[in-house]
């Protein structure tokens, strides 16, 4: 097995119903702000304001939602 055949990119499997790291939130995929907003009962807009003040990690962000 080559380098390349070793560390090939696998294609996301949109079938699962959660991001497989629930510690943090990708606003780069659809479906985990679908998920995410969801989950934190937020729009799209809330759920993206607040990763920008607050970052990528989930406590961070129910405690930022929750307070505001």
């Amino acid at each position: 097995m080559t380098v390349t055949q070793t560390f090939k990119k696998m294609p996301d499997n949109l079938s699962n119903r959660g991001p497989r790291d629930r510690s943090r939130i990708n606003l780069n995929e659809e479906w985990e702000v679908r998920y995410w907003t969801s989950e934190l009962g937020c729009t799209a807009a809330r759920l993206r304001q607040a990763v920008n003040a607050v970052g990528v990690m989930v406590a961070d962000v129910r405690r930022y939602l929750a307070t505001r």
